[in-house]
């Protein structure tokens, strides 16, 4: 979730504007900051890690030449949070520069063609590979916009770009697939951006790019074109009402609904995860004689779902231990024939990070699963992966968890594919099931918002709530319960649905909501019993089924329904969306903000 914003000034230097643009994307979340500016045929940059305003301390980004520029705040997927690797990224001549936010995912096959043909590369990016691609195309005699064109038709995954050039210096080119770029039209300056709020305070008038698209925009106006038939896109203007604060979350009224609805595209990233770092650590997990998957919070619960996954389909046994515990659980049995994959959305959860230095020091190998380049736990990693979803600013986890859990079901697959544990249909079956995940979520929210909506009025003000699931489902269950009470300060209570009949059935009283989590897998036959058992007593039956399960529809006061049926690995994916969703409109309806519930914090850094 990197910022970009691009600006042509028709009487105002371009660098302050950049500068200040840039601390308004401060609430994406970023680990270095560029700007490049173009003046008398030469492109000026100045760039370095850290924060916007410790940067601008140390190299005064305001004292840059020029009327046009690009500029950029990153969040590290490919290479850690270094100057080298910060935007904006040149060519070899330094004639061509590029700011991007996504991710490439053929950049290793287009580095090594780009090398033999003699370019030189400065960073560990997958973005370096544009400006020179683009310098490839400009060698052919070819204009900046036809090569930007020609360049994008090379690349494979998702992006927002913005292309200055010094041999062209009347113009920024840019594009979008999959990640937002729009423009704002301003009566002295034209600006791209990745939000709004970057360029709000300037003007309100905006043109969204699609994607495949192309905009070329100069001093006195733009122009868009489609990538693939080069056709003129004529789109309205449109006239931005929203308030500063409104801008930063895109029109949403919390950041949370907003992470929410941008699991789809966060699902759409983790599929775009590097094969080799995949494939290396799916290979220390099947040479693993015992493994530990260790977590806090949120990501617990994905590890707990992970040891449902590698037991189902790899025959691999995977022991969630909550980070905290892990030392006086099984800190006396690890050695070094022990592996910890260790998961934290920061890289920087205390108790996470203090078990697996426990570890370290025993000889254990370490394997780490983050969003967070450059943290503490992908430095003391033997392997790590980043999960590529981007910032997440709500304190209650959401796209968090729903990336984790791709990225934790990929890996299951892998190692399965090793062990040769499944047929081949089967694991064709599945494979395509994760491509079309993102898209089942995408419906799921679609589908359910309104009956979130409608259903959060009824639940308001009841004093307790019980979540129940067998098999994998009870780690979506847990999870469902802690986004309640993180955010609505119910108590809430979850459990292997047969474990209820031991104590927690006891606490069943008429009107007392049950969440049920029903995917049509092994489990459905004897949950439709758990069901009845607590509808008898006169338990408010909530199920969350998939389409068309008709028996527990007609057994429940209320249902959610995924659209798409789904292998029981990967259910928790979708299944988990209309509890995100519950737990977010009964916030709402009391009152609260799901954005700051009250005693926690984002990352966890204390013990």
């Amino acid at each position: 979730m990197c910022g970009i914003f691009g600006c042509i000034a028709r009487n105002a230097k371009a660098a302050p504007i950049i500068h200040a643009a840039l601390k308004r994307l401060e609430y994406r979340g970023y680990d270095s900051v560029g700007i490049a500016t173009i003046h008398k045929g030469k492109i000026y940059i100045k760039k370095d890690s850290g924060k916007i305003d410790d940067v601008h301390k140390l190299l005064n980004l305001d004292d840059m030449p020029g009327s046009l520029g690009i500029g950029h705040t990153r969040w590290a997927t490919h290479g850690a949070p270094y100057q080298a690797n910060a935007h904006p990224h040149t060519d070899c001549k330094g004639e061509i520069a590029v700011v991007h936010n996504g991710i490439i995912e053929n950049f290793s096959e287009l580095r090594n063609e780009l090398e033999d043909l003699g370019h030189k590369f400065k960073s560990k990016t997958d973005t370096e590979v544009i400006p020179h691609l683009i310098e490839e195309n400009m060698k052919k005699s070819l204009g900046l916009v036809e090569s930007v064109r020609e360049a994008l038709k090379a690349v494979r995954g998702s992006y927002a770009i913005a292309v200055i050039s010094s041999r062209e210096p009347d113009k920024i080119v840019c594009a979008r697939m999959e990640s937002p770029l729009i423009l704002g039209i301003g009566e002295n300056a034209v600006y791209c951006a990745s939000d709004v709020p970057a360029f709000l305070p300037l003007t309100n008038k905006a043109v969204v790019l699609e994607n495949e698209e192309i905009a070329i925009i100069r001093p006195d106006g733009y122009e868009i074109r489609r990538i693939t038939d080069w056709s003129l896109v004529e789109r309205k203007l449109e006239t931005i009402e929203w308030t500063a604060e409104m801008a930063e979350k895109q029109g949403y009224p919390h950041f949370m609904l907003k992470e929410i609805h941008e699991q789809p595209q966060c699902l759409r990233n983790t599929l775009r995860l590097q094969d080799k770092y995949l494939d290396l650590m799916a290979t220390f997990l099947d040479r693993a004689q015992e493994i530990f998957l260790v977590a806090a919070g949120t990501s617990y619960h994905a590890c707990l779902a992970a040891s449902y996954m590698f037991s189902k389909i790899a025959y691999l046994a995977a022991h969630p231990v909550i980070a905290s515990e892990f030392i006086e659980q099984e800190g006396m049995a690890v050695n070094i024939n022990s592996t910890i994959l260790a998961v934290s959305q920061s890289g920087e959860t205390a108790d996470t990070l203090e078990a697996v230095e426990y570890a370290r020091l025993r000889a254990a190998t370490i394997l780490g699963l983050t969003n967070v380049v450059g943290s503490t736990l992908t430095r003391i990693s033997r392997v790590y992966v980043v999960q590529q979803s981007g910032p997440e600013i709500g304190v209650a986890a959401t796209k968090t968890f729903t990336s984790q859990l791709s990225v934790l079901a990929q890996l299951a697959l892998r190692v399965a594919k090793i062990r040769g544990k499944v047929g081949h249909r089967q694991m064709e079956e599945i494979e395509k099931k994760m491509m079309e995940i993102p898209d089942i979520v995408e419906r799921t929210i679609k589908e359910n918002e309104e009956k979130a909506k409608k259903v959060a009025k009824k639940l308001k003000d009841k004093k307790i709530f019980f979540f129940l699931g067998r098999g994998i489902s009870s780690a979506t269950a847990m999870e469902a319960r802690l986004k309640l009470m993180e955010i609505t300060y119910i108590p809430a209570i979850a459990y292997p649905a047969g474990e209820s009949k031991h104590g927690p059935i006891s606490l069943i009283e008429p009107g007392l909501p049950v969440v049920f989590i029903c995917p049509r897998d092994e489990t459905r036959k004897t949950i439709v019993g758990n069901i009845m058992e607590m509808k008898a007593r006169g338990a408010m039956i909530i199920s969350v089924i998939e389409k068309g399960d008709e028996e527990i529809k007609k057994l429940s006061d209320e249902y959610f329904e995924i659209p798409g049926s789904l292998p029981e690995i990967l259910s928790p994916i979708a299944f988990i969306i209309p509890l995100q969703l519950l737990a977010y409109y009964i916030a709402v309806e009391k009152g609260l903000d799901p954005d700051k519930p009250r005693n926690l914090a984002k990352s966890v850094t204390v013990k």
